[in-house]
């Protein structure tokens, strides 16, 4: 009877054991500089929901992606990574969206829909979900970004991003399950919108 007994032990010693040195392998895996360069874009005063920043780093050259719905974020952004360290280049690929009060009426009323939803209520500032995407983030296979910019690095504060160009959304970020990912995109049609590309990643599974 001991036997049979000892036998889960073991089991959940072996579990325990690969799954704190999975915790440090990815905790050791953690770039200073990637991490430097994510905390200059996440210190941006006027990065928000509507905007959506990416980074990639190679040898000292940054290369940013994203959206910009606020007229200097792109210049800013750019200005703000080459105080990271070990930054020698920066290649700026964020795409200014153009001014216009149907996309800014369609952002409102997408980010009311999704963020006082009940059940996403948590990504919503003050609510129970860890707040935004400040850490890597990692597929089970290695490093993986937005389908949109494969590769690069995501940074920003809130979970859910709404980029709105010419009345068509895309969703941007990270998301607990693919529940939360399918609701948000139902909920961002919103009247007046033409189109919906649910873009978002999920947390558990690392993908798209």
């Amino acid at each position: 009877m001991r036997t049979h007994m000892r036998f889960p032990g073991l089991v959940l010693g072996l579990v325990v054991t690969v799954s704190l040195a999975h915790a440090s392998m990815q905790t050791s895996a953690v770039d200073p500089t990637i991490e430097g360069i994510r905390n200059e874009l996440l210190q941006l005063p006027y990065y928000g929901v509507f905007d959506f920043l990416s980074f990639s780093y190679d040898k000292g050259t940054v290369t940013l992606f994203g959206y910009s719905a606020h007229g200097s974020l792109k210049t800013d952004a750019e200005r703000a990574v080459k105080r990271a360290p070990k930054v020698e280049q920066v290649v700026n690929k964020i795409e200014d969206l153009p001014p216009s009060q149907a996309d800014d009426d369609i952002r409102w009323k997408a980010y009311y829909a999704i963020y006082r939803d009940p059940f996403l209520q948590r990504y919503a500032p003050g609510g129970a979900m860890l707040w935004g995407h400040r850490h890597a983030y990692r597929g089970p296979f290695g490093r993986f970004g937005p389908s949109m910019f494969p590769g690069s690095e995501m940074a920003g504060d809130y979970p859910i991003h709404i980029v709105v160009k010419a009345l068509r959304i895309t969703l941007l970020g990270v998301v607990d399950n693919e529940t939360d990912k399918n609701v948000a995109g139902l909920k961002a049609r919103v009247p007046g919108s033409l189109n919906v590309d649910n873009q978002l990643m999920v947390e558990a599974s690392g993908t798209k």
